[in-house]
């Protein structure tokens, strides 16, 4: 995308509405569609347990869908591996984040106090 006054020197790179960096800079999450950057408010976040072969694991879902480029999943599975002391991964795929052991109450916690309007889910 070409900025203001293309050409001219005047030239301005086009920013991003939230942190003021240029776009290539930007490191905002974005819809993939309409390229609007997406508050955590706008992302309805389940925290839930599941048994897998006999071993409990806390999933954090419902993120909307990211570029490569302005993933923070990676990012939000380091905080909480490091504050929790616990082992996690991330699915691209799927936009999720497993962390290994029962830490849904501590994980939805921190998910709300990011701005993510998260509710457990599951028993």
């Amino acid at each position: 995308m070409s900025g203001l006054f293309a050409g001219t020197p005047l030239d301005r790179p086009v920013t991003c509405e939230r942190c003021g960096l240029a776009l290539a800079q930007c490191a905002c999450p974005r819809d993939r569609k309409s390229g609007k950057v997406l508050d955590p408010k706008d992302q309805q976040v389940r925290v839930r347990r599941e048994k897998r072969n006999g071993k409990t694991v806390t999933v954090i879902a419902g993120f909307a869908a990211r570029s490569d480029r302005t993933d923070d999943l990676p990012g939000l599975l380091k905080h909480f591996r490091t504050t929790l002391g616990t082992g996690g991964t991330y699915n691209k795929a799927d936009v999720t984040v497993e962390l290994q052991g029962d830490h849904r109450d501590k994980a939805l916690a921190h998910m709300q106090s990011l701005g993510y309007p998260a509710k457990a889910a599951g028993g």
